[in-house]
């Protein structure tokens, strides 16, 4: 058995986290729309993020207790249905190309078995998803340093 590793590094956070997904060979969108659908507990935290997406242009899907959560704070969202709900739902749009972005923290065995089905679409369509808040938050700060910044490369040794 072996592990790899990966790190990112820069003076900024954002871009450090960005620098550790581009050598995972994730490649975050710039632009679409964000899947969110996030267990109660993350309700609250992910708001800020989803306010910095809208701010950089995304559009925002989530299901209808997250949807909820972030119409009563004033984001524009899009309701889609889960997928023990019934079709047209979440795997429907990846698979469609709707999806660019995907946020998907679970709890409870329903919750669970749905986020096998969108993590496997994820990986089969390379969309990028965050299964906890706080990588989804550092990847809007990546996010928001690839659209600010120019991204350097720096040695860690020097000879």
């Amino acid at each position: 058995r072996s592990t790899g590793e990966v790190m990112g590094w820069d003076d900024d956070f954002g871009t450090a986290f960005l620098k550790s997904q581009l050598g995972c060979g994730v490649v975050l969108p710039t632009e679409g729309a964000v899947f969110i659908s996030v267990k109660d507990s993350d309700k609250t935290g992910v708001i800020e993020a989803a306010r910095e997406l809208v701010d950089l242009g995304f559009t925002l899907v989530a299901t209808s207790g997250t949807a909820a959560h972030l119409e009563a704070e004033g984001l524009p969202v899009s309701s889609i249905n889960k997928v023990n709900e019934g079709q047209p739902h979440i795997v429907d749009a990846m698979i469609n190309g709707e999806i660019q972005l995907v946020f998907n923290t679970t709890e409870g065995a329903t919750s669970i078995a749905d986020s096998a089905s969108i993590r496997r679409t994820a990986v089969a369509r390379k969309i990028p998803y965050y299964t906890t808040l706080a990588a989804s938050i550092a990847s809007v700060r990546a996010i928001t340093s690839m659209k600010s910044r120019e991204i350097s490369v720096r040695a860690l040794q020097l000879a």
